[in-house]
């Protein structure tokens, strides 16, 4: 089902064929179009969702979209003054189609006549213009990528920073006294709570958010202060029976 027109203006349109004739104004003319938009069926007036006027210069393949006001009734009345049009500095015609546009209905797009405008005035020249001129084009030249040393230079210096490491876990060895009871079953679950801590902080930085961080510590902090205590109570019973 499409809608129809129901021109009401003093030049009669059609949907099926273009006007043959041209619409010429001039001067301070105004471009004036009413119709209405009705059920072919029920002959209702009804209100399309989109409703547009189409200027398009062939020429210069130029075009101006102007949306047309339809009324719930589907009344429609468009005043375009010529100064709103594109410009058209050789009278060439310009094409005016219809636009609509409604869920309801299957889209309709028709050409309705030619509009031939008067001769629009060259736009001034400025002043200045005669000393600008176009400057050379700018050529931007960017540094060339890093290349990457030999993997042997690589793991020579890979070699060369973690060697102080290795003679300073060799040397700490040596001189600090082990912990016979490091993994007593007293003091491990203590031990393992430091490390789950350690290992939050470590996802905190990989991809975890503060607020995440903070629930997960304050669930962890409760068994690591009763770890900690019964690890400290099976240190001092383990000092006071050495006294």
């Amino acid at each position: 089902m499409l809608p129809c027109l129901r021109p009401m203006g003093v030049f009669r349109l059609s949907l099926t064929h273009k006007a043959s004739t041209p619409v010429r104004i001039a001067g301070k003319e105004t471009l004036r179009i009413t119709f209405q938009v009705v059920d072919k069926e029920s002959g209702k007036g009804f209100q399309p969702h989109q409703t547009f006027l189409r200027f398009y210069d062939p020429k210069s393949n130029e075009e101006g979209i102007q949306p047309v006001r339809v009324t719930p009734g589907g009344k429609a009345k468009f005043d375009l003054p010529p100064l709103s049009l594109p410009p058209t500095p050789n009278s060439d015609p310009l094409s005016v189609s219809l636009i609509i546009g409604s869920s309801k209905y299957d889209p309709i797009s028709v050409e309705l006549f030619d509009l031939i405008l008067p001769p629009s005035l060259p736009a001034p020249a400025h002043p200045d213009e005669s000393t600008f001129h176009p400057q050379p084009e700018i050529k931007h030249t960017f540094r060339p990528e890093n290349k990457l040393p030999p993997r042997f230079i690589s793991a020579v210096s890979v070699g060369l920073v973690l060697a102080p490491w290795v003679v300073l876990l060799g040397l700490w060895s040596q001189v600090t006294p082990k912990a016979s009871r490091l993994f007593s079953p007293s003091i491990l679950p203590f031990i393992i709570s430091l490390g789950a801590f350690e290992a939050l902080l470590f996802r905190y930085w990989v991809g975890l958010k503060l607020g995440q961080v903070l629930l997960y510590g304050a669930i962890l902090t409760v068994p690591t202060v009763f770890a900690g205590r019964q690890a400290l109570t099976s240190i001092g019973n383990q000092r006071v029976g050495r006294k």
